[in-house]
């Protein structure tokens, strides 16, 4: 992301690559942007740009001074979840000649189009933006290859869409996707799912995560694809379990259960914050087994055959998730890095309400177990697995 880039891609007033705004604060157009060129309708290849601090109509620097404060609200937009699925961005300031400073993200294509902004596909048509039509939208799901590169967004080669259930995509899709995008619906339940990610139109069968999310038997497919629950009396796993449970069905329901499960294991006490005030503190506080929960659910191996793992100790839980880290996620960065295993079920675990925002699951644990007065995480990593330990609140 060079001077001499930006420069050359200003003085085009045509160029489909680049939107120029002197405004610093228009979220809503920042976003619709950024949707544009992820989805690279023009099929460019290559990055577009939104550049602020640069007139739409001339190309010429405004003359803005690029504040932090700018540059983390325009990187914020990656993670809001309003986006989907997750674009890849690069955000920095960049000084032009004579010392003019413009803010730039940098957009790279999609490798699962459609991109959504709050439900709607914006793309590029020359050097304006537009909702996508039907057609266009077709285009972009016929863009996206069968050979994904993650594993969620490949076919399911042995299904077929009779092992998908209509009902629950239908309820899905209407958080998924702008009312009045449905209003004027004309396509067939195949070519929806697909807009969606959830069916190969190449192979004419659903995609991994698909059955996953919607289908009727998805351990028949994906053997793995469930919890394996167990409550034990003491510390040890070679005590007879209180409880056990294998969890399976589509993820909405294997979510549910998990937790009303942790909602009914936790305790709360009444116990003195400080030497005036009185407060409630949990056992487990519940924002960090949701938050190590999902995070398991979404960054999983569903390539694997083992199960994710909740075991209930008398003094911790602990929580397995097959597959070890991925991408760029390595053991000193972990918690504070994202890089997603299953980009298409991490959109669909925000749209189901699941998940606020992307990327901050262990730091919300952390911060639930430190105000709750309880020990940190401990976190075990190797290349099979992740095994994250939640400790129980120690009395005085």
């Amino acid at each position: 992301m060079d001077a001499q880039t930006i420069s050359t891609l200003l003085a085009d007033l045509e160029s489909d690559r680049i939107e120029r705004t002197i405004s610093t604060n228009n979220g809503e157009k920042f976003a619709q942007a950024i949707c544009a060129f992820a989805n690279d309708f023009p099929n460019n290849k290559m990055p577009g740009y939104l550049v602020i601090g640069a007139d739409d109509q001339t190309g010429q620097p405004s003359g803005l001074r690029v504040t932090d404060e700018l540059l983390q609200r325009l990187g914020a937009l990656r993670s809001d979840g309003n986006i989907q699925p997750l674009p890849a961005i690069a955000v920095q300031k960049v000084v032009l000649e004579g010392n003019s400073e413009v803010a730039v993200v940098e957009v790279q294509p999609s490798d699962l189009p459609p991109v959504r902004y709050r439900g709607r596909i914006w793309i590029r048509v020359g050097p304006r933006k537009a909702i996508a039509s039907e057609q266009e939208e077709r285009i972009l799901s016929e863009k996206r290859l069968s050979a994904a590169k993650t594993f969620d967004a490949r076919p399911c080669l042995e299904s077929s869409i009779d092992d998908l259930s209509v009902r629950l995509f239908e309820v899905y899709r209407g958080d998924a996707v702008a009312t009045e995008i449905i209003e004027e619906n004309h396509r067939t339940i195949k070519q929806q799912l697909a807009s969606l990610r959830f069916f190969d139109t190449h192979r004419a069968v659903p995609t991994n995560a698909g059955i996953l999310l919607f289908g009727t038997n998805s351990r028949f497919f994906l053997p793995g694809a469930y919890v394996q629950y167990l409550r034990l009396p003491n510390k040890d796993l070679t005590d007879v379990p209180k409880d056990q449970a294998e969890i399976s069905g589509d993820m909405q329901s294997i979510l549910e259960e998990l937790l009303l499960r942790v909602r009914v294991l936790n305790t709360h006490d009444l116990q003195q914050l400080n030497p005036l005030r009185e407060g409630l503190k949990s056992n487990y506080p519940e924002v960090a087994v949701r938050e190590i929960l999902l995070n398991a659910v979404v960054h999983r191996s569903y390539e694997s055959n083992t199960p994710i793992r909740f075991s209930v100790f008398s003094d911790r839980l602990e929580i397995i998730s097959p597959g070890g880290l991925y991408g760029e996620v390595d053991i000193q960065n972990f918690g504070t890095q994202s890089s997603y295993r299953n980009p298409v079920i991490a959109e669909a675990l925000k749209v189901l309400g699941f998940v606020n925002r992307f990327g901050y699951g262990i730091r919300r644990a952390q911060r639930a177990l430190a105000e709750n007065g309880s020990k940190p995480l401990g976190i075990t990593i190797n290349n099979a697995a992740v095994l994250i330990t939640i400790w129980a609140l120690e009395v005085e």
